[in-house]
């Protein structure tokens, strides 16, 4: 296991991985040369909303997307790996205020663990943030799924309960080799770079898009649109 190894070694090999993980699937933090690659996402994002949305086995995001506080989208999280796995991508934040949706603004996800795996499998994977904690994390820089705001996974099926408790719910649909993602220790990252080149401002935060609101990009209509209604 990962959390046997010393620390340094640990490190290395976490660095190592994510590198080669994050790289090969173009989800590193890099600046993109215009808002093409931002704007693509954001496509995405809505496609996969659309997806989890007419999935009968996703009834619970169908019935408990308007007591939310913000919904993260990633569209494709991609896991690799031979004996050293991991697993990265980009995802979108949206945040209500009252019937109001803001956003996007723009994250890179990334994991890393040691075991003996074998293959790729690519994953979409809705977060559902229930609590202001869970929110208040996602504002903040950097932060890391199950430790500064708790995960559970969102159950499956037509009859899901409504009970399940934690500041985030995640749901992932996956293809491959692999089982279901465990995000429980997953990093979040903002990715400042995308939020600039989206909004076309330099400095841009989080809250500045999700909170106080002063920029917006017409692009992000539909897939505000497509959340507002399913929260409704």
């Amino acid at each position: 296991m990962l959390q046997e190894l010393p620390n340094t070694t640990r490190r290395n090999l976490v660095v190592l991985l994510l590198s080669g993980v994050l790289g090969g699937c173009a989800t590193g933090g890099g600046a993109p040369m215009s808002s093409a690659e931002p704007d693509k996402l954001v496509s995405d994002a809505q496609n996969t909303l659309s997806e989890f949305l007419r999935d009968p086995d996703q009834t619970w995001i169908q019935n408990n997307l308007n007591r939310s506080k913000a919904v993260l989208i990633a569209p494709q999280i991609v896991r690799a790996g031979f004996i050293f796995g991991g697993s990265g991508g980009r995802a979108v934040l949206l945040a209500r205020d009252g019937s109001t949706w803001a956003g996007p603004a723009f994250y890179d996800l990334a994991t890393a663990s040691v075991g003996f795996q074998a293959g790729v499998d690519v994953s979409q994977v809705v977060i559902v943030v229930m609590t202001d904690k869970g929110l208040n994390a996602l504002l903040s820089n950097s932060f890391k799924v199950g430790g500064d705001a708790s995960v559970a996974v969102g159950p499956i099926g037509g009859g899901a309960s409504s009970t399940v408790t934690a500041d985030l719910i995640a749901f992932t649909r996956s293809k491959g080799l692999y089982g279901g993602l465990n995000l429980d220790g997953t990093v979040v990252h903002v990715n400042q770079k995308w939020n600039e080149a989206y909004y076309n401002r330099a400095g841009l935060l989080p809250p500045d898009i999700l909170i106080r609101r002063s920029v917006r990009n017409p692009h992000a209509d539909p897939l505000l649109t497509a959340v507002r209604s399913a929260a409704r």
